[in-house]
């Protein structure tokens, strides 16, 4: 019902606008209009990669969304046209979604997923539909509730457009891995990322696919979700095995991926007996990312936990605490 509401204030307030009487011609707004906004897009998911989680990306995001959403009332406009508008305002809206998942700010992540999922709806736009469904599934996972995360990451995974294109596919069994994991199904787990890698296997490159999927599912994102799948397991050396293979694949842009991927790692190395291999691992996190991205910061801040527990008093301990004191002192 809140979502019908929602989808029916956007469409009157649009309708309102349009009939509103002005005193010129109303201008014509076409596809260079959209591919105006695509532009912005590249340049937001460009800034999530890089810093991620930020509040900045989240308020900018939510403006284009709204900016999108106003050229509905600027003119006249194809059908295409203003399905192509609301497809842009959803992407926006689901990156401001994502954002404030990253950063941890999940009561206004739901907001914006809801309005997300309502511009979704009114564009008819598989993809974008997809981005907002899966990003909420792994929303409930971070949050720790499994069972709202299987089921939102179903909404996405039984699009048809996870039919037609075996990368979609991938990439749902793929983040349904990481809630098995966090569920603590190991079979599951294991099945969710035998099918994921089967699906990508089958992916053809030369299928068009939208920005936002192009700029960071492949090979690298599928091992980064395993070792998430296998770290939340307590299977540390599988957990291991993943952020290697991560790391050494991932492309040079995904520096937020490769800050938690390396974080993840240095837990994985602690819980297997290895504490200075951990901390020399961990300190390879970049002071930006460390102080900057409220998820990168958290997991730190839990190794130094569990480094102080295991190795109380060590020398470890100390490079560690000298280390964690030169970010805040950068920050």
């Amino acid at each position: 019902m809140q979502r019908r509401t929602l989808v029916g204030g956007i469409a009157a307030a649009a309708a309102a606008a349009a009939a509103a009487p002005g005193t010129a011609s109303p201008r014509r707004i076409g596809m260079s209009d959209v591919d105006r906004l695509q532009k912005r897009f590249a340049e937001i998911i460009a800034s999530d990669h890089r810093h991620g989680g930020q509040l900045g990306i989240e308020q900018r995001a939510a403006a284009l969304a709204d900016e999108a959403l106003n050229l509905q009332n600027a003119g006249s406009a194809s059908q295409r046209v203003r399905s192509s508008l609301y497809a842009s305002a959803a992407a926006f809206r689901s990156s401001a979604m994502w954002a404030a998942i990253d950063g941890r700010r999940y009561d206004i992540a739901k907001a914006h997923m809801r309005e997300a999922q309502a511009l979704a709806e009114m564009s008819g736009d598989q993809a974008i539909k997809f981005r907002i469904w899966s990003h909420a599934g792994t929303m409930y996972r971070h949050m720790g509730r499994p069972a709202d995360a299987f089921a939102a990451n179903d909404v996405a995974r039984n699009l048809h457009l996870t039919r037609r294109d075996p990368l979609f596919s991938s990439l749902g069994l793929a983040r349904q891995g990481a809630i098995h994991g966090a569920a603590q199904d190991r079979t599951g787990t294991r099945r969710a990322f035998e099918q994921a890698q089967e699906a990508m296997l089958r992916a053809d490159p030369a299928d068009y696919r939208p920005v936002w999927m192009l700029a960071f599912y492949d090979q690298a994102e599928l091992d980064s979700l395993a070792l998430s799948a296998h770290l939340a397991l307590g299977d540390y050396s599988t957990a291991e095995y993943h952020a290697h293979r991560c790391l050494s694949a991932l492309r040079p842009h995904m520096v937020r991926s490769r800050a938690i991927t390396t974080t993840r790692l240095a837990h994985a190395q602690l819980a297997q007996g290895a504490p200075e291999a951990a901390t020399a691992t961990a300190m390879k996190v970049p002071a930006e990312a460390a102080t900057q991205h409220a998820r990168v910061t958290r997991m730190l801040q839990e190794f130094g936990a569990a480094l102080r527990a295991t190795a109380p008093g060590s020398t470890t301990v100390q490079t560690w605490t000298e280390h964690t004191a030169s970010w805040r002192m950068a920050a």
